[in-house]
């Protein structure tokens, strides 16, 4: 619970009731202190209370006419006053009867959780010998009460005052700390997302500022990192590019003109031979064979290097591609999107871009059993698009990428582009964006 608060708050609420117990400790000491204060306060008036009693009693046993005395006494004293006279068998009235009530007076509920002391204290007043009544202190605690509760009211001001500031100082103290682990977050969401180029806003305490100022050294060691890993892939491809055209010179000069003349020689046989012959027969079956493994050699060129695309260009390539594709599988209505100005780009990115559409249509052809396909070869500004989608029964969970479409990956990446494998709709895109402008090919060193 306490780890998913904010650290705002998580910085206040301790303050917060560090201030909240100073102030209820304050009001049980205000509890505690206000009986003795109020006793000490009023010893004084009790004793002028007994002074007057006994000064009553010696004037009254003094007088000729005691009685007239009383009354004379009784109508000095002032209904205000601390000192009142109390026939016998009469009740003093209750301090809280007394000042308390308005507007400006405590309210009721701050008196009743105050322990006041019994100030009440009377003395008895003799005429002619019998107890006549009595002179009482009836102290009036309204100026006390009034005082201690000003001071509750302002030690809870204080408080108060002091909770709001301490809040807002929190605030703003964790804004001024966050603010920076949040950009920090941010950036180092970037890293992980392969954005190397925008750097972290660099502040906030030093050690922030230190581990900002270390993510973007990370930063600029990822890009070049990147940079040195595309250089090794583009030199990979590279040398597989070579691999594959030279095997391929090989199968074209050396291999395909000794099947030329297995052929040529085969046909010879055959119109030499008997037509009803077994001669004939065995020779028949051999110029098959042999016409298979030249289709065969054929197939296997075009897979290896397409030489067509410097001749012909990318373009035509591809619809090539599309016819040869048609022809093998006319179960499958293809559709295709093709710019002509494919044929503007040569090189490893021409070689890319055919790539990625012959595996990607081998997979349809031989895993997707798709009815419906189409093919989609487009400029987006500075970017080729190439997009592959199919009616089929999609991709195994789990496995995005198999053995064609990893080498497709390594090539994309080589050239700074993007290959993603999607499921939607119940259709399966293979999508790849690559940069018009290849990315610089790695020096070969010899």
């Amino acid at each position: 619970m306490w780890q998913r608060l904010s650290f705002s708050t998580q910085l206040f609420l301790p303050l917060g009731l560090l201030f909240m117990a100073a102030l209820i400790m304050g009001g049980v000491l205000l509890h505690v202190f206000t009986t003795g204060q109020l006793a000490e306060e009023n010893q004084p008036a009790q004793r002028s209370t007994k002074a007057v009693a006994e000064a009553l009693n010696n004037a009254l046993r003094s007088s000729d006419h005691p009685r007239r005395t009383l009354d004379d006494f009784v109508r000095m004293l002032d209904e205000s006053s601390d000192i009142q006279f109390l026939p016998a068998g009469a009740v003093a009235p209750p301090f809280a009867s007394r000042g308390l009530q308005g507007s400006h007076g405590p309210p009721k509920w701050f008196v009743s959780l105050l322990s006041i002391p019994d100030l009440h204290i009377a003395f008895p007043v003799s005429l002619n010998g019998e107890h006549f009544g009595d002179i009482v202190f009836v102290p009036d605690l309204s100026a006390a009460l009034f005082e201690t509760w000003v001071g509750f009211l302002a030690l809870a001001g204080f408080v108060v005052a002091l909770t709001g500031l301490t809040g807002v100082v929190a605030y703003v103290f964790a804004g001024s700390a966050l603010r920076p682990l949040q950009d920090l977050g941010a950036g180092l969401t970037r890293l992980r997302r392969g954005d190397y180029a925008t750097p972290i806003s660099v502040g906030g305490p030093p050690e922030i500022r230190q581990s900002c100022e270390e993510a973007n050294a990370l930063a600029e060691t990822l890009v070049q990192l990147s940079q040195d890993n595309r250089d090794l892939l583009h030199r990979l491809v590279s040398l597989q590019d070579d691999e594959r055209r030279d095997l391929a010179r090989e199968l074209h000069d050396e291999l395909g003109p000794l099947l030329f003349g297995i052929r040529v020689g085969t046909i010879a046989l055959v119109d030499a031979s008997p037509p009803a012959g077994n001669l004939s027969s065995s020779a028949q079956e051999v110029l098959q064979s042999v016409e298979a493994l030249q289709q065969t050699n054929r197939r296997i060129l075009d897979r290896l290097r397409p030489l067509y695309i410097e001749e012909l260009g990318l373009e035509t390539s591809v619809q090539t591609l599309l016819r040869n594709f048609r022809k093998q599988a006319p179960s499958i209505d293809l559709t295709d999107t093709v710019d002509p100005n494919l044929n503007a780009i040569d090189g490893p990115l021409a070689q890319t871009v055919y790539r990625v559409i012959q595996e990607a249509l081998t997979n349809v052809l031989r895993h997707a059993g798709a009815s419906h396909a189409h093919v989609q070869a487009t400029f987006a500004g500075e970017t080729v698009v190439i997009e592959i989608s199919d009616d089929g029964g999609g991709f195994p969970e789990g496995n995005l990428f198999g053995r064609g479409l990893t080498g497709m990956h390594e090539r994309v990446r080589a050239l700074s582009g993007s290959l993603s494998l999607l499921r939607v709709d119940d259709r399966t895109y293979v999508r790849c964006r690559l940069p018009a402008e290849p990315a610089r090919e790695a020096p070969v060193s010899d």
